[in-house]
C-alpha cells in the first residue's frame, strides 16, 4: 500500500512540479486504462492533479489527502462515475477504506492488440499545434501512451516528451522540413526502444518469465534453424530476464542498456552462424541491429530428421520441462512457420500434461494414450498452420485467398461444419493477425 500514501505523491508533485506531474499523470493513466476515451482520462487527471495541488501544498491539513483519496474511490464507484471503466471495479467497490483505493488503482486495461497511433503529417501536426497547443500535447500523450501501454514508464516519457519539443521547436523554425529531419532522425533510436520495448512488455505481461523465454526460443530456432538447443537457449532466457528486470522499472536506462547488452550477446553468437543475422549485426547502431532482427522472417523448411521424442520416463523426471521444451524447439525449427501463438498453445498444453500424467496412477499408460492422440491429431494440425502461414508470407494477399479458397473446396475427408465463406475469413482473418512476427499475444491466443 505504501505507494499510494501521501508522502509519495506530495514528494513527487514537489519534485517534478504541476506541468509535470500532470504529464506524468496523462501518461501513467493512458497506459492502465488504454480502453478509455480522451475524456475519461481527462477526468480522472483532473481529479488526480487537483488532489495533489490542494493536498500537497504547504500547511495543508494532513487529513486532506486521505479524505479527497476516500471521495475520489466514492465517485469511482458511484453509477455515473465518469472515470474509465473497468469490470474489476465492481469486486473493489465491494471493499472498504484502503483496501478499496488500492484494488481500484491496480486495475489495468488488457493492452491494445495492435498499436492505434498514426503520426499525422508534418504539416498536420504543426496545424493541430498552432490551433491548440495544450489540447494538442494532451491528446498526443493520451493517443501514444494508450498505444503502447506496455512499454516502460520511463521510455514513455522520454519518447512523448522528446516528440512534444520536436513539434514545439520545428513548427515555429523558418525551416520546418529540415528541422523534422533531423530531429527525426535524432529521436530514431527512441522510437525504436519505444515500439521493441512495447512488443517484449506485451508478451512478458501475457506470457511470464518462463512462456516468454520459451517464445524467444521458439523464434530464434524458426530463424536459425541450424543452430543447436544448447546455443540458443541461454540467448532465449537472457531476453526473458531483460524484460523481468526492465519491464517495470523506473531506472531511466534500464530497457535501453539491458537491451543493447542482450542484442550484442546475440549478434557475437550467431552473427558467424548465419548470413541474415551478420547483416543485422553489421550496422553501428544496436537498437537498429536489435530492430533488423525481430522483424527477420523465419528461414525456409530445412529437412531435419525426424526429432526423438522425450521417454515417459524423461517427461516425469526432475528435468521434465527441459525434456518437454527442447522436444518443442525441434517442432519450431522443423516448422518455421508455424505461427507464436500455436506455439505458445503447445507450451501451456505440454505443462498441463506433464502434470496430468506424471501425477496419475499409471504415468506411462497415460503418455501412451496422449502420443497416439498427438500422431493423429496434433501433428497433422502443425503442419497445416505452417503451411497456412508459410502462403500468407509468400504470397500478395488477394492471390494467398484465392489458394486458400482452393484449398478449402477440395472435399476433406472429415467436410467442416462451417460453410466455405466463413471457414475463408476466419483462416485469413488469422494468418494477417497472427503469422506476422508482433503478432498480438491476447487476441491470437483466443484465435488458434
Amino acid at each position: 500500500g505504501k505507494a499510494y500514501v501521501r508522502e509519495k505523491v506530495c514528494q513527487e508533485y514537489k519534485i517534478l512540479g504541476k506541468e509535470n506531474f500532470r504529464t506524468l499523470t496523462i501518461i501513467d493513466t493512458s497506459r492502465k486504462y488504454s480502453n478509455g476515451t480522451f475524456q475519461e482520462i481527462g477526468h480522472l487527471v483532473r481529479e488526480i492533479v487537483s488532489l495533489a495541488e490542494t493536498c500537497c501544498a504547504d500547511g495543508a491539513d494532513p487529513s486532506c489527502y486521505d479524505a479527497g483519496s476516500t471521495a475520489l474511490s466514492e465517485k469511482s464507484c458511484g453509477p455515473d462515475s465518469p472515470f474509465p471503466a473497468h469490470p474489476g471495479a465492481a469486486r473493489c467497490c465491494g471493499q472498504q477504506g484502503l483496501e478499496r483505493k488500492l484494488c481500484l488503482a491496480a486495475l489495468r486495461h488488457p493492452p491494445q492488440p495492435l498499436p492505434r497511433f498514426l503520426q499525422p503529417s508534418d504539416s498536420e501536426l504543426c496545424h493541430a499545434f498552432r490551433l491548440e497547443p495544450r489540447e494538442f500535447a494532451d491528446r498526443f500523450l493520451y493517443e501514444y501512451a494508450s498505444s503502447y501501454s506496455q512499454a516502460p514508464l520511463p521510455v514513455l516519457l522520454a519518447s512523448t516528451t522528446t516528440f512534444l519539443s520536436m513539434v514545439s521547436t520545428c513548427c515555429i523554425s523558418p525551416a520546418p522540413t529540415a528541422c523534422f529531419l533531423k530531429e527525426k532522425l535524432e529521436r530514431k533510436t527512441l522510437s525504436l526502444l519505444t515500439l521493441t520495448s512495447n512488443r517484449i512488455c506485451s508478451r512478458f505481461s501475457a506470457y511470464g518469465k518462463d512462456k516468454a523465454s520459451f517464445s524467444s526460443l521458439a523464434s530464434l530456432a524458426q530463424k536459425i534453424p541450424t543452430a543447436s538447443f544448447e546455443e540458443l537457449l541461454p540467448l532465449a532466457e537472457d531476453a526473458a530476464e531483460v524484460a523481468s528486470q526492465c519491464c517495470d522499472s523506473m531506472a531511466e536506462d534500464c530497457m535501453q542498456k539491458k537491451l543493447l547488452e542482450h542484442t550484442a550477446r546475440v549478434c557475437s553468437a550467431l552473427s558467424a552462424r548465419d548470413g541474415r543475422f551478420a547483416a543485422c549485426c553489421q550496422g553501428k547502431n544496436l537498437m537498429e541491429n536489435h530492430f533488423c532482427i525481430l522483424a527477420m522472417p523465419p528461414a525456409p523448411a530445412t529437412r531435419l530428421p525426424v526429432p526423438p521424442e522425450p521417454t515417459n520416463k524423461e517427461l516425469c523426471a526432475k528435468e521434465g520441462a527441459l525434456h518437454a521444451t527442447r522436444f518443442l524447439f525441434e517442432l519450431a525449427r522443423r516448422h518455421p512457420s508455424l505461427p507464436e501463438a500455436v506455439l505458445a498453445k503447445l507450451y501451456d498444453s505440454s505443462g498441463k500434461l506433464r502434470g496430468e500424467c506424471c501425477s496419475s496412477k499409471d504415468p506411462s499408460a497415460c503418455w501412451d494414450s496422449k502420443r497416439q492422440r498427438i500422431a493423429a491429431e496434433l501433428f497433422p494440425f502443425l503442419a497445416k498452420a505452417d503451411q497456412l502461414c508459410s502462403q500468407y508470407h509468400k504470397l500478395p494477399f488477394l492471390e494467398f485467398k484465392k489458394g486458400l479458397r482452393d484449398s478449402l473446396a477440395q472435399p476433406e475427408p472429415e467436410p467442416s461444419p462451417a460453410p466455405l465463406e466463413q471457414l475463408l475469413e476466419q483462416r485469413a482473418s488469422f494468418a494477417s493477425s497472427c503469422c506476422l512476427p508482433d503478432a498480438p499475444p491476447l487476441l491470437c491466443a483466443s484465435k488458434v
